[in-house]
């Protein structure tokens, strides 16, 4: 080895030690003919001291040039409580420049006033600084946890195939081309999902992967084109069998990489309670502000909007927030802005001081305004909010939408708390108007719950399904489901979703082939594992927890892609570009 010891390594004990040190030099400062150089690597900081003899030569070190340094670890006269080395340097004896850097074409210690492009097109240099390393370490540490987790569960870690068949359904497949037989396109896994359901099949009954996913999407924070997902499969379980491995699992991983307490059992809401008492399938338990149905209170109401809410079958609902009664002016429009773009028609605001006071209350009786303060449970100071309409799902999602912007705002929950949620019994199916046909919530695999399958023919919207997703602070980080392993229940459903036997047969033929010979029932669940290290990293984004993720715009700036291709390249595949 070209070093004795890491740059994070050293301490008082070693004082006296003839060292060897490689890094780069992060800082160089010069007091008279003294110069110090604070050499860095992935495990820490050492200063080290270059007497008056060297500097001729340490007037030629860059910033972010490589050294190798030997010397002899000394004392600080006053140490540097901030570095774990902060209580040694080094004083240099000899050193060898090993490669001089060039003008840095960012600065890598002020991220804030960098354009994240600028960033990730010298991402080599933005992974240098430490948030961004501990970020790639704790990546390491959670794949680690997982796997010896699952091994010691007797899960196999089995791969699957990246080259397979183009099942398009949901988000679009990125298809790879093929030279062999020119015209047909391989195409990039969305997820293993029927492989790990043919596992099943082939008897595999604990199987687990962290693969890489791909899907051609719109970008945000929480996606990238290519993701990684840890992918668990078990036979001969029920949602109770999945709910108890995962609990566990979660609770060994955060105690591993964060030293911190999982509380078991997770908690479990269904999806209707979820969207009923937070506005979302994704609800932040981390606080309350729960969104109250107030409807019963304004049957007969003289404010218009309430009654013909009410003559419609619609919804008003209602969420409190506390000690918010003093809001400006400019808060408010900033909240009714935030609603219409959460799709509600408007947002009613009332202040609760001795009397409730805003623009609607001249219009509220004596009893409508005490039975709103009881029902809402709101009290002197705080703010009422309220959305009406016809359509109960706009009035969730806009509510659901105003209270996880408030938590965030008034500081209602306490960023480094992580509270996990089970959100179970969603809807099998769900009607897209646009193509006037049923769809699949989850995916056209996932098991109707046994008490429904009789309304499968006759009332679908009704069906709900055996899946599951698994919420973190309001991010769902997981999700799965009990799968369909009979074939006569598979059939059914692909002919409510409008899938014919010939459809079916050639996009998913091989596993309705595989679920005739003696499929046993099975289910599982698939984590979103950039969101899990994104959470427990304290990220706003999944670019910052991925080594070389793509941009906004899905392109790899550092190494251009995508990018042209020659038309060698194409004509030995057989294609010819459409522009």
């Amino acid at each position: 080895m070209l070093r004795t010891h890491t740059c994070g390594e050293l301490r008082k004990e070693h004082e006296g030690e003839t060292v060897c040190l490689c890094g780069w030099a992060k800082k160089i400062r010069t007091h008279g003919n003294v110069t110090f150089i604070d050499l860095r690597d992935r495990y820490g900081i050492t200063q080290t001291v270059f007497n008056e003899q060297f500097k001729r030569e340490t007037d030629h070190i860059s910033r972010e040039s490589v050294l190798r340094i030997t010397g002899k670890v000394v004392r600080k006269p006053e140490p540097n409580k901030s570095l774990k080395t902060g209580e040694i340097e080094i004083q240099t004896a000899s050193f060898e420049l090993l490669n001089k850097a060039a003008p840095l074409p960012m600065e890598q210690e002020d991220p804030d006033n960098i354009t994240e492009d600028t960033r990730l097109k010298y991402r080599f240099l933005d992974l240098r600084r430490q948030d961004m390393q501990e970020s790639i370490m704790l990546r390491h540490r959670l794949t680690k946890a997982v796997r010896d987790f699952f091994d010691k569960e007797g899960f196999l870690d089995i791969e699957t195939p990246v080259l397979t068949k183009s099942t398009p359904e949901g988000a679009r497949d990125y298809l790879v081309p093929s030279r062999v037989h020119q015209g047909k396109f391989f195409a990039l896994p969305q997820s293993p999902q029927i492989f790990k359901q043919l596992l099943m099949v082939s008897g595999f009954d604990r199987y687990m992967q962290i693969v890489k996913c791909f899907r051609d999407e719109d970008l945000r924070a929480d996606r990238q084109p290519e993701f990684t997902q840890i992918d668990i499969e078990m036979s001969f379980v029920t949602e109770e069998d999945i709910f108890s491995t995962v609990d566990r699992m979660l609770k060994h991983v955060w105690k591993s990489v964060l030293n911190k307490d999982v509380k078991l059992p997770i908690q479990k809401v269904t999806y209707a309670e979820a969207m009923s008492r937070f506005g979302t399938d994704r609800p932040d338990m981390r606080f309350g502000m729960e969104l109250k149905d107030v409807t019963s209170v304004f049957t007969n109401s003289l404010f218009k909007v309430f009654s013909e809410t009410v003559e419609a079958n619609g919804k008003i609902k209602c969420i409190t927030a506390e000690s918010f009664g003093g809001a400006s002016r400019k808060e408010i429009e900033a909240l009714e802005t935030a609603a219409r773009e959460a799709g509600a028609k408007g947002l009613v605001t009332l202040k609760v001081s001795d009397d409730l006071e805003g623009g609607v209350a001249k219009f509220l009786s004596d009893k409508e305004k005490s039975e709103l303060r009881k029902a809402s449970g709101a009290e002197k100071g705080d703010l009422l909010l309220m959305v009406a309409d016809a359509n109960h799902t706009v009035v969730d999602s806009a509510l659901g939408a105003l209270r996880c912007r408030l938590g965030k705002e008034l500081g209602l929950y306490n960023d480094g708390e992580h509270c996990f949620v089970w959100v179970t019994d969603f809807p099998l199916l769900e009607w897209d108007h646009d193509e006037k046909r049923h769809v699949a919530v989850h995916h056209p695999f996932t098991s109707p719950k046994l008490e429904d399958i009789s309304l499968l023919e006759v009332d679908p919207g009704k069906v709900r399904a055996r899946a599951y997703d698994i919420v973190l602070n309001g991010v769902e980080i997981g999700g799965g489901s009990i799968r369909i392993h009979q074939p006569e229940v598979q059939n059914t459903v692909f002919r409510l979703l409008n899938i014919s036997k010939e459809e079916a047969e050639m996009k998913f033929g091989f596993l309705l082939n595989a679920l005739k010979y003696g499929a046993p029932p099975h289910g599982g669940i698939a984590f979103g594992m950039d969101r899990m290290v994104m959470l427990m990293a304290g990220r706003d984004s999944i670019r910052e927890v991925i080594a070389f993720p793509k941009n906004k715009n899905c392109v790899s700036i550092m190494d251009d892609a995508p990018n042209v291709v020659s038309s060698a390249q194409l004509d030995e595949l057989g294609i010819q570009l459409k522009i």
